[in-house]
């Protein structure tokens, strides 16, 4: 009787884990999967014709260091 109860234990905890193992962490690798992929197709068309790559502009401010 105790090694049913012990399966049974068994038993649940591993249909518990299996169910909450997939989460947030999985589509979020996905989508930066998919964002490396396309700015890499990107990158290569780019550099085949020769053109200058484009890149992502900074909105900060620059600051002068010259005053500090």
């Amino acid at each position: 009787m105790k090694s049913v109860k012990t399966l049974l234990i068994i038993a649940a905890l591993t249909v518990s884990s299996l169910a909450m193992a997939e989460g947030g962490g999985d589509r979020t690798f996905g989508r930066m999967d998919a964002a490396m992929k396309d700015s890499m197709e990107s990158y290569q068309v780019a550099r085949t014709q020769g053109t200058q790559p484009p890149v992502a502009e900074s909105k900060t401010k620059v600051m002068d260091h010259k005053n500090c």
